[in-house]
């Protein structure tokens, strides 16, 4: 017998329509070291306590369960927290997903990315097994980025042109947040950078909201953004328009 690989998830969703393709099974993995100021589930920021352990066998159970909602362009996918923190598991998990037939999809911020090893070697192989990665680009200023979530942002770009590289299939997502990132040279500087990628099928603008705060407010937490507003509708258009998001549409073409 194979010894079962054991992670740490935080909850899971049985009919994700945002995250990826079609109706999805969402894995919200536990554990994360940025720390967002407009994080919406800062109870998935502990890495090694909280949430529930599980095998990729028992998770993959409680998935197919639903199985016949996917349709044609459905399936898996794993968030967070941070799935990347959690390399074996997720490789375990999308290996037999793929063996059984179902697309799998990663929405990750980028940040445990390295070309150091063992890292490097074990994201080359959970390549093999991911069909679409939600890739978060939080910031594209490296100063603003330390900012808005802790830590900086170059290994998180430079993961964004290794997926370029090797022609991995992302939607990039922004959210756009008043006083943060929604200033016009910034996102001038964004379309830029997403502009030398040759493997981009979409681009979305999440626009800013509040509605996690009260968990901030459970955990004893300060909220970062106290007093700011979600973004007007303007806002949200000339960001789509800076950014250029009609122009990426190699999704509809899956």
């Amino acid at each position: 017998m194979t010894t079962p690989v054991i992670g740490r998830i935080h909850s899971t969703e049985n009919f994700g329509t945002v995250d990826g393709p079609g109706v999805r099974f969402i894995v919200f993995t536990q554990g994360c070291r940025m720390r967002c100021q407009f994080c919406h589930n800062p109870d998935t920021w502990k890495i090694g306590s909280g949430g529930r352990e599980v095998t990729t066998d028992e998770l993959l159970d409680e998935a197919t369960k639903y199985r016949s909602y996917w349709g044609e362009k459905g399936g898996i996918t794993v968030s967070g927290g941070e799935p990347l923190l959690q390399l074996e598991f997720l490789t375990d998990l999308f290996k037999k997903a793929k063996a059984n037939g179902i697309h799998t999809t990663i929405d990750t911020c980028g940040k445990p990315f390295t070309r150091e090893e063992p890292f490097f070697s074990q994201f080359q192989e959970l390549m093999n097994y991911t069909d679409l990665l939600l890739f978060d680009i939080k910031h594209i200023d490296n100063e603003q980025h330390q900012l808005l979530t802790s830590l900086g942002n170059e290994n998180i770009l430079e993961m964004a042109q290794y997926l370029s590289e090797i022609g991995k299939p992302v939607w990039i997502r922004h959210v756009l947040v008043p006083e943060r990132s929604d200033y016009d040279e910034y996102l001038i500087r964004l379309d830029s950078f997403i502009k030398t990628l040759k493997n981009v099928d979409k681009v979305e603008v999440l626009p800013y909201h509040t509605m996690g705060k009260y968990k901030w407010d459970e955990l004893g937490l300060d909220y970062p953004l106290d007093g700011i507003e979600p973004p007007t509708d303007d806002r949200v258009a000339n960001a789509k328009k800076l950014l250029h998001v009609d122009d990426y549409n190699g999704y509809a073409k899956r």
